[in-house]
């Protein structure tokens, strides 16, 4: 099986690792060769982790590798199975990709968006064939985290839907949970307002932002705290999913603080900024 990845930043370049991984021919397309050479060498470096830490035998990276091509045009894609969007979390950007994977890929098994939060039908609806367009939403960091969110249009085929359950399930590896097709689908639509009270209560000087953090880990055995969470996700991510989640369902707590919108203004973005609400430069502890 040969599948495209379009977008090649933290997501893209995880799911074309874990499909090189699997066995999968992966061709990566970005927007320019720096990119390129950027996204190869963050995969490059993600498989010498893996193999570092015993996830990987080294003979399996060596094969992974050979699996990876990379592109900056989206022609060189002609003749995949199935094609897989990552690329920034914008709804027109997202529509008008689609569009042109529709006509460049009239036999592809399935058209699936790695979107966060627009819901599929808004990309399906500029395709000739809006019923082999879904959502296969992964999570970052995509080699480590197994649930993919399987989301279905009102015009996805059942055909489609279980072809990329295989893929997913049984080609990758992963766990799927279904999804209808709704702003943030299942794990979105409850993370996000909770990620959101947490910058909230941080802006409002209800708590420091360490203490928030370790109350959550270490009060609500959750892995990360909510603003290293956000951190994690990407400020500007993080804003785009909660500024669909109010387009659709109106509810004030989805509404993201006036901190968040500044923060995304001055390029503060989180760990792949350098910095967040904390600061990537230098150790730190949450607790």
């Amino acid at each position: 099986m040969r599948v495209g990845v379009i977008g090649g930043g933290l997501m893209g370049s995880g799911i074309a690792e874990v499909c090189a991984r699997a066995g999968v021919d992966v061709t990566l397309v970005e927007t320019d060769d720096s990119r390129v050479e950027k996204s190869r060498l963050g995969i490059e470096s993600g498989l010498a982790r893996a193999t570092r830490s015993g996830r990987l035998t080294d003979e399996g990276r060596v094969a992974a590798l050979e699996r990876l091509a990379y592109t900056a045009e989206l022609e060189d894609l002609d003749g995949v199975d199935a094609a897989i969007e990552a690329i920034i979390e914008d709804e027109a950007a997202k529509r008008d990709l689609f569009i042109r994977l529709d006509s460049l890929l009239p036999d592809a098994r399935f058209l699936a968006s790695n979107t966060s939060s627009v819901p599929i039908m808004k990309l399906a609806a500029g395709t000739s064939k809006p019923e082999r367009v879904l959502g296969l939403h992964f999570f970052n960091p995509v080699p480590v985290l197994a649930l993919v969110e399987l989301v279905r249009s009102i015009m996805t085929s059942s055909e489609t839907l279980e072809t990329a359950r295989v893929f997913a399930e049984q080609t990758l590896g992963k766990t799927c949970i279904d999804s209808q097709d709704r702003a943030g689908f299942v794990v979105n639509a409850l993370l996000i307002p909770y990620l959101l009270s947490a910058i909230r209560m941080s802006e409002s000087g209800f708590a420091s932002r360490e203490d928030i953090d370790r109350g959550m880990v270490q009060g609500c055995a959750h892995p990360m705290g909510p603003l290293a969470l956000s951190d994690l996700i990407g400020l500007d991510t993080l804003l785009a999913v909660s500024e669909s989640l109010y387009e659709e369902f109106r509810d004030p707590a989805s509404v993201a603080p006036a901190l968040l919108h500044r923060m995304v203004e001055a390029g503060l973005l989180g760990r792949k900024s350098g910095r967040g609400f904390y600061d990537y430069s230098k150790p730190r502890s949450t607790g």
